[in-house]
């Protein structure tokens, strides 16, 4: 048996669409082909902050769901006979498709180098960045990135734990913790640290 879940139109929702309408543009692209991957990065969380006028967590929250290359998880419930497919919160598809097409992927040192690179790298980056902008007492991201992970594996979502997802999950964490004192902070910032440490790692 098969379910299908259907998300509610939100807030969440419009800024999603107009973020990806941003991604799927020829400007977008045209940053990709000429400034590099990382000022793309940057380009787009700019945009989501002026989109979510200014507020951080809003925008965190977005660039996560803008970023996810899927439309939908689906989730094969362990001993029961059923799926479930959840839609997520998405453009429509023929943005989305372009903006797959132009999404940043190419992200860090060892990134792949086949056509789908660490085209989903960002979604982790982001949302890890959500979980720990929004965490006062202490640190959940790393928490429910582990989570994630493990759920994904147990549930089927994906075959196997990804230590590069962990790894980048680690780096939004700082991301989400660094803006709380300085706003100015980029993405691409962070993003860089984590191929200087691989280099390093590396020679």
């Amino acid at each position: 048996m098969t379910v299908e879940v259907t998300p509610q139109q939100s807030k969440l929702s419009k800024s999603v669409n107009l973020i990806s309408d941003y991604i799927a543009s020829d400007n977008l692209l045209s940053i990709r082909k000429n400034n590099g991957e990382l000022s793309a990065v940057d380009s787009m969380y700019l945009f989501a902050i002026r989109v979510n006028n200014g507020n951080l967590s809003e925008t965190l929250l977005s660039l996560t769901f803008s970023t996810v290359p899927y439309r939908e998880v689906t989730i094969q419930m362990p001993l029961l006979n059923f799926v479930l497919n959840y839609p997520l919160t998405s453009a429509n598809e023929k943005t989305f498709i372009k903006k797959n097409e132009n999404l940043p992927r190419y992200l860090f040192f060892d990134s792949p180098t086949n056509e789908y690179g660490d085209m989903d790298k960002l979604a982790h980056f982001f949302g890890s960045a959500f979980l720990s902008y929004n965490s006062n007492i202490f640190d959940l991201g790393e928490f429910i990135g582990y989570f994630v992970e493990v759920f994904e594996e147990n549930f089927k979502v994906q075959s196997k734990i990804d230590l590069r997802d962990i790894d980048v999950n680690y780096y939004g964490r700082l991301f989400g913790r660094l803006i709380k004192k300085n706003k100015k902070i980029l993405p691409s910032q962070i993003l860089l640290l984590r191929s200087l440490n691989i280099f390093r790692i590396k020679l």
